[in-house]
């Protein structure tokens, strides 16, 4: 759908590649501040990526990626040219992310967003000794592992997909519940969710088998339970050019090497 704007912000990651092309694209077509733009045009990798779309959440901007990172797989290619018809014709989705709530032995609590996955990682040579209950019921009495995530279809080619998790179109109504080198049940390798499910994971022997818990960015050391469900009252909106929208990606990366 084609759509109007007037003003862009350019932000870039502290790469030199990525400061460079700032400046250029800054001096092509002005720049105003994020809280004044239509849209942000955010200049890096993935990683710089996340980090825009946690910042404008819920903001209603738009925001515009184009790679000046590595693999750039939320990113459009980057080109100087023509950049207002191209945020013009571009595909917007929007989307939830997942609200990460954890429990530490002292009764602390925490509460963190991520776009990409919750993940749950063991702190020590010990492996991870976790309770999964779905809904309120124990589906995973005990799972001994290194890890075990909960990611968005968003995320699923990313974390999740290293550790062998589904890849999962972007119009999913689903989570991927994906383990890290699962050890006992030996044979589970995860489970496909509806997005509208909350995952309640138990720490079991957390003094003996202390575990992280990471949404996106932000990490929490030593939790003894962790509440995942999607936070239905928050939004993040991205452009993707039409040839290459977020759905043709994660296609592409079905049949991919």
């Amino acid at each position: 759908m084609s759509r109007s704007f007037k003003s862009l912000s350019f932000i870039a990651s502290n790469s030199d590649e990525a400061q460079a092309s700032r400046g250029e694209l800054e001096a092509l077509y002005g720049n105003v501040s994020p809280a004044e733009a239509d849209v942000i045009v955010a200049l890096g990798g993935d990683g710089f990526m996340l980090q825009a779309l946690h910042d404008t959440m819920n903001s209603g901007k738009l925001v515009y990626g184009m790679n000046r990172g590595s693999v750039g797989f939320l990113m459009n290619d980057y080109s100087t040219e023509n950049l207002h018809e191209r945020i013009a014709a571009a595909v917007e989705n929007e989307f939830h992310p997942l609200k990460m709530t954890t429990t530490n032995a002292d009764g602390t609590v925490s509460v963190a967003l991520a776009i990409n996955e919750v993940s749950l990682l063991r702190q020590s040579y010990q492996a991870a000794k976790l309770r999964v209950m779905i809904d309120g019921k124990v589906r995973l009495d005990e799972l001994i592992c290194d890890g075990l995530m909960v990611a968005t279809p968003v995320g699923s080619t990313a974390y999740n997909l290293s550790a062998h998790g589904p890849i999962l179109p972007l119009e999913a109504p689903l989570l991927a519940l994906t383990p890290v080198s699962p050890f006992r049940p030996r044979r589970w390798r995860g489970a496909l969710l509806p997005d509208k499910v909350s995952v309640e994971i138990i720490v079991l022997e957390p003094e003996k088998r202390p575990v992280n818990a990471v949404a996106d960015h932000t990490e929490v050391k030593s939790v003894i339970r962790v509440h995942v469900a999607q936070s239905q009252d928050t939004t993040a909106r991205i452009l993707s050019d039409p040839d290459r929208s977020w759905s043709d990606r994660i296609l592409a990366e079905q049949f991919s090497d």
